[in-house]
């Protein structure tokens, strides 16, 4: 009863400013806790999706030594058995043609050596037979043909990965 005496007491215009001043408090109020409220969102996802990117990135480190490792290795190896191979020449290819112009058997061993990366067989030149220059020319030309064209594969399915890679974006 005392405050409605001291509302009655006062102008109007008194408790009208009074219920506005209220009003704007409690709203003023409202819009402060919402706008902590979503802050404190919007920090909580900026985090996660720091620590999710950070995830990503140590995977795609782990995923590259990996395959780095493995690639050195592998050419590592390649190298090493096409250079067997190399010092193998004057073995199996003397520096002349036989007496009809062909290329010794030796050559064809070696050359598939090559093609294979394995060790030349000595046993298979012996059941070889020669080649003749034109014929191991196409044969060579084939092989480069082949080379090329898987380069251009791998040059292809590099070109999807990283656009594939973009489209995630």
């Amino acid at each position: 009863m005392i405050a409605g005496t001291f509302v009655r007491a006062l102008p109007g215009w008194v408790t009208w400013l009074a219920l506005a001043a209220l009003i704007a408090a409690s709203a003023g109020w409202g819009y402060t806790r919402g706008a902590t409220a979503v802050q404190d969102r919007w920090d909580a996802a900026a985090v996660k999706q720091s620590l999710t990117a950070s995830i990503v990135r140590q995977k795609q480190a782990e995923v590259t030594e990996r395959v780095v490792t493995q690639y050195v290795d592998r050419v590592r190896t390649v190298r090493e058995a096409g250079e067997t191979i190399v010092k193998e020449v004057p073995v199996y290819v003397p520096a002349q043609c036989d007496a009809d112009g062909r290329l010794p058997a030796g050559w064809r061993v070696l050359h598939d050596a090559a093609a294979s990366g394995q060790p030349a067989d000595a046993a298979r030149a012996a059941d070889a037979q020669p080649v003749a220059p034109d014929a191991a020319a196409a044969t060579v030309a084939r092989n480069y043909l082949t080379c090329r064209e898987t380069a251009e594969q791998l040059t292809a399915l590099q070109k999807w990965v990283r656009e594939q890679g973009r489209a995630g974006d």
